[in-house]
């Protein structure tokens, strides 16, 4: 009787273990820091990790210098904010932006002295349910192969390293994590400001389904971490819809962040809001439990690897066209920041002679 027992708790205790799920980072924006591709004033615009080169999409028309500063990445300045139509106006388009927050280096947190995501978004005064998406420049690819970039964002022939690491280039906190199940939980790392707003996490997965997590309410003061839970995960596997899946050529299913959205009711009061964010996690099953098998499905076959070869090639095309856009959109913009005086001789500073001014009062006085 006693052994039974003991065998019937070690078989409760494997279940038990099974139904934990892995946790992983999604993105860390203490990650993104720019750090290549220096401007004109020697100050680096790029993160090295995610910089994207989307010349490849580019026509025959443009120079080789051009296609040289077709360049982005996660790099924080580079995200965007983006408002419902009803919350847009001029000066909520041109105030509201993200930037590079440093946390200052006494700060009771693990990431004292690290930058995270400061975000300004003007809300229309009137009252009208509001809301604003904080996104990256493009969609986060995630099937791009992992290497190594130069100081111009150049990528490197991937090392012997990085090839049999097997992992994609947004990986590790950069926006994508593999072998997704059900997912458990979710977290986000914030800096409340007493703001009643409401904050939702959007993922992506596999098969292109975005979806909107509530994560709850930012009226609070200091840092928090939001948590969301599945209402629809069951712990005992006992009671759990099994369904299974051919292991190959399905791939690795994936979800991957498509960003934040701040929203406000129209109960509440408008005008500015400020919010900074260091991190999103989750927790979930993994779907499949190991990845190492007695053949080496992919040597013989080669399917997920054309497959997402393919579906690479659609994310660069789609990253690239909005790119190349506004990389045209930005050549066309008006460079000046004053007019050239029509009352100085162009190269000097010597004024033109008013008529009627005070030099021709200086002449009536000397006669």
């Amino acid at each position: 009787m006693k052994k039974s027992f003991v065998l019937f708790t070690a078989v409760m205790l494997l279940f038990g273990a099974f139904a934990f799920g892995d946790e992983a980072t999604i993105i860390d924006f203490t990650l993104l820091d720019a750090d290549i591709v220096a401007d004109q004033d020697g100050n680096p615009t790029e993160n090295s990790r995610t910089t994207m080169d989307y010349s490849v999409t580019a026509g025959m028309t443009f120079t080789e210098d051009q296609k040289s500063l077709m360049k982005s990445s996660l790099a924080l300045p580079n995200w965007e904010v983006v408002l419902n139509s009803s919350a847009q106006n001029v000066q909520s388009l041109a105030l509201s932006q993200v930037k590079p927050a440093p946390v200052k280096d006494s700060a009771s947190v693990p990431f004292a002295g690290s930058n995270v995501m400061g975000v300004r978004i003007e809300f229309p005064l009137w009252a009208n349910n509001a809301n604003a998406k904080i996104v990256p420049a493009f969609e986060i690819p995630a099937y791009e192969p992992l290497a190594t970039r130069d100081e111009n964002g150049v990528p490197q022939e991937p090392t012997a390293e990085e090839a049999a690491s097997g992992k994609t280039q947004f990986e590790d906190g950069y926006g994508v994590v593999k072998n997704v199940g059900t997912i458990k939980a979710l977290s986000v790392t914030t800096l409340g400001m007493n703001f009643p707003h409401k904050l939702y996490v959007h993922l992506k997965d596999t098969d292109g389904i975005e979806r909107r997590y509530l994560m709850g309410e930012l009226n609070f003061d200091g840092w928090k971490e939001l948590r969301w839970n599945n209402p629809s995960y069951i712990t005992d596997i006992r009671t759990r819809e099994i369904r299974v899946y051919p292991i190959y050529p399905r791939g690795l299913p994936y979800v991957k962040f498509v960003g934040f959205e701040v929203a406000r009711d129209a109960m509440h009061d408008g005008d500015t809001f400020v919010g900074y964010f260091k991190d999103v996690k989750i927790i979930f099953d993994k779907a499949l439990l190991t990845t190492d098998r007695d053949i080496a499905d992919e040597d013989v076959w080669g399917i997920i690897t054309e497959k997402e070869a393919q579906k690479q090639n659609a994310e660069m095309t789609r990253f690239g066209e909005k790119q190349v856009n506004r990389f045209l959109e930005k050549e066309k913009q008006a460079q000046e920041e004053a007019f050239t005086s029509s009352l100085t001789v162009e190269g000097t500073n010597d004024s033109a002679p008013v008529a009627g001014g005070n030099n021709a009062g200086a002449d009536a006085g000397e006669k």
